[in-house]
């Protein structure tokens, strides 16, 4: 009897220890740290940064765009698809200034077909080491035309220059390439105030003004202008840059991802 009892009280004692162990073992394989979760997560949110999708809302005269491995080729002649007072008087798009600025004035440059050419990556990730914007094209709307900074020539604040923008809030340059350095307003009258307006050259998509039925404030983005926030495109998020009413308009102290190369 002795036996018995004692080999039973080691088979209970075996069994707990063993329950122990496999607890102790469950524990410290389901079990991580706040900064470990938000380590693991900002991992897979980079590998979901993938703009394919997008792609197809890119058309306009003169524009196309070729996949080759992990980047996007955009080449666009940079013609406007709306009336304008700077295409030239023969061509059917010209139409007089019929915006709403009474500071309106025409600048000496037209419309003309240019050549420029983006390579953007397809899987944006934000850049250790940011970048300014350079004067000239930074980005490429859906139509095809290209997307300026805040600055007029020289660096200048666009206080002068935004009146001889055109009634869809765009004009060209001295080399005669037309450009947008705030809202396009033939674009979110198009798509909408929430809809993709286009791809900064980091690969970053530009939003309108308006997100989840609220108007977009500088308060509300980064210092590049931009935030991380879910839409009907990017239904688990991505980084992307908004256009405010308000300078920088679009972007500020500079891309957020690495720039891909732009060629014109």
């Amino acid at each position: 009897m002795k036996t018995f009892l004692s080999t039973k009280l080691w088979v209970s004692a075996l069994c707990l220890l063993l329950f122990v162990t496999l607890l102790a073992c469950s524990n410290t394989d389901d079990t991580t740290t706040p900064k470990e979760e938000e380590q693991e997560e900002e991992m897979v949110e980079d590998t979901m940064y993938d703009i394919r999708g997008i792609l197809s809302m890119f058309e306009g005269t003169g524009l196309s765009y070729a996949v080759n491995g992990n980047t996007v080729t955009f080449t666009t002649a940079d013609l406007p698809n709306h009336n304008s007072p700077y295409w030239p008087v023969n061509n059917p798009l010209h139409e007089a200034y019929n915006g709403t600025n009474p500071n309106w004035r025409q600048n000496p440059n037209e419309i003309a077909e240019q050549n420029i050419v983006f390579t953007i990556t397809l899987n944006p990730s934000e850049a250790t080491n940011k970048q300014a914007t350079e004067m000239g094209p930074i980005g490429i709307a859906r139509n095809g035309v290209v997307f300026f900074n805040q600055y007029a020539a020289g660096g200048s604040p666009l206080t002068n220059e935004i009146n001889s923008f055109d009634q869809y809030l765009g004009h060209p340059a001295g080399q005669d390439n037309y450009h947008y350095h705030i809202e396009p307003t033939y674009l979110t009258q198009e798509f909408g105030d929430d809809a993709f307006l286009g791809l900064l050259a980091d690969g970053f998509p530009v939003y309108g003004p308006m997100e989840d039925g609220s108007i977009i404030t500088n308060s509300d983005l980064d210092d590049y202008h931009g935030h991380k926030h879910e839409n009907n495109d990017f239904p688990n998020g991505i980084y992307h840059y908004h256009i405010t009413s308000e300078d920088p308009y679009l972007n500020g102290n500079g891309y957020f991802g690495t720039p891909g190369n732009i060629s014109r």
